[in-house]
């Protein structure tokens, strides 16, 4: 029975990868200056590099979940044509977006009792979900069947590795993740938080680098640790307006790991994650030997 993978805006990936993996992609919004905007990955509302630009001016932006509303409206056509549906979601532990989906499909399967409904929490973020999607879009492409690549996801989704720094603290304070007093603390004394994903979904902290040199190579030398050569086809990295640091990190990487046959895709954090990420954010992804607590 054919299926559709279904996923949301904040896997991060550039369009025309999101088509080439025939994903459906529901977009999340963002609103700046009270404008609110659409985060389609082809940029059509707002590009990365306006919506940065933005917040350089110190404009605040804020994020709206997706509502179970918002999940029929994109549900029902597929299903109504014969369809199944997967869906992979952004974190539960950094959204409620998931909660959502499973209300909608509650509410769905007493509507279409013959069709398979499954969502499932990918327990990542940005480009860690648009990796994890990626391979899960290729096990279909290949012919896996929805139930094979729903095991695949949830097997796989602790395997992968989120590292990152930030440049503006203040959007991790804004966002609870950091105290007043580190927050002070560390604008004065040019300290940079080094951060990851942990086996909740959650963004934790893991230790902290003086100066973006550092921190870069901090992150580089951390993944050296958890690599997984034997599954690693691709690695991702996203950035937040930083192109150069994001080449700089991936030439480092090839190096220092001695890739030769591992392919890596660059691409901005769009809208969604940089409201709180902030501007000069750096991230790596990869399929790791294992997430800690």
């Amino acid at each position: 029975m054919d299926y559709k993978l279904v996923t949301d805006s904040c896997i991060d990936l550039p369009a025309s990868l999101a088509n080439e993996l025939e994903l459906v992609v529901m977009p999340m919004k963002v609103t700046v200056k009270g404008k609110e905007y659409y985060n389609y990955l082809d940029n059509r509302e707002i590009s990365p590099r306006e919506f940065y630009d933005l917040l350089r001016e110190q404009n605040t932006a804020i994020t709206s979940q997706l509502n179970p509303f918002d999940f029929e409206e994109v549900f029902t056509p597929y299903l109504q044509k014969g369809m199944d549906i997967l869906y992979l979601s952004f974190s539960s532990a950094l959204s409620g977006t998931f909660n959502s989906s499973v209300i909608a499909q509650k509410e769905l399967q007493e509507k279409f009792p013959d069709r398979k409904i499954y969502v499932v929490d990918t327990l990542s973020a940005s480009m860690g979900m648009g990796l994890l999607v990626t391979l899960a879009a290729r096990k279909k492409l290949e012919g896996k069947t929805i139930e094979e690549v729903k095991l695949y996801v949830e097997e796989t989704r602790l395997n992968i590795s989120h590292l990152f720094t930030v440049s503006d603290l203040g959007h991790l304070r804004r966002g609870g993740r950091l105290s007043a007093s580190s927050l002070i603390l560390g604008n004065l004394l040019n300290i940079k938080p080094l951060l990851h994903v942990n086996t909740s979904g959650e963004l934790k902290v893991y230790g902290k680098a003086r100066g973006r040199f550092k921190s870069l190579n901090n992150l580089i030398n951390r993944m050296s640790e958890t690599f997984d050569k034997e599954n690693n086809s691709i690695i991702y990295i996203s950035h937040g307006d930083c192109i150069d640091d994001a080449i700089y990190v991936k030439n480092t990487i090839k190096e220092k790991l001695n890739l030769t046959d591992v392919d890596f895709l660059i691409n901005p954090i769009g809208p969604v994650i940089g409201a709180h990420s902030g501007v000069n954010t750096l991230a790596i992804f990869y399929v790791g030997s294992e997430r800690t607590k």
